[in-house]
């Protein structure tokens, strides 16, 4: 199953999804992470907060959705933050099936390192914790209309989770 995080900077949050997501997802999905308004790197303390929890950092990269126009087709595609929610997306090949989990930015936070660091440990916790709840579905007995019903009350039932 091949799965887009979206947000708009692709330099934490989506980041942080598609490493928790190629990790955890044990070769049951293809994770992939874009951005409408790409940072063109991903933020150190995202890899850090990935790399200090033992989950590879290897090959991410803040990239457009446009470098996906000629696929791969998606299965499911989830915004992460509430900007790109509301931003007109690319109409993607197929019919993936669309999801909104909206998390504060933590590249965002201002303030001491270890201020910074927090709110990323939060956005990985509260990240980490919606894909646990995804790969728990019965993905394979679910219809779509289904599916997405459970992704979206994934995001709205763990938003302060």
């Amino acid at each position: 199953m091949n799965v887009l995080f979206l947000c708009t900077g692709n330099s934490a949050r989506s980041i942080l999804a598609e490493a928790i997501l190629d990790h955890d997802g044990a070769g049951r999905f293809a994770a992939f992470s874009a951005g409408s308004q790409p940072a063109g790197k991903v933020n150190p303390i995202a890899l850090h907060t990935l790399a200090e929890r033992g989950y590879p950092v290897e090959g991410y990269s803040s990239k457009s959705w446009n470098a996906f126009a000629a696929g791969p087709q998606f299965d499911l595609i989830v915004t992460v933050c509430d900007s790109a929610a509301a931003e007109n997306c690319p109409v993607w090949p197929g019919q993936p099936i669309s999801a909104h989990w909206g998390i504060p930015d933590p590249a965002a936070v201002t303030g001491s390192d270890e201020e910074k660091q927090a709110a990323f440990a939060l956005a990985f916790e509260r990240m980490k914790r919606r894909i646990d709840l995804m790969l728990a579905l019965p993905l394979d007995t679910l219809t779509p209309e289904a599916l997405h019903a459970e992704l979206q009350a994934i995001g709205k039932q763990a938003q302060t989770a």
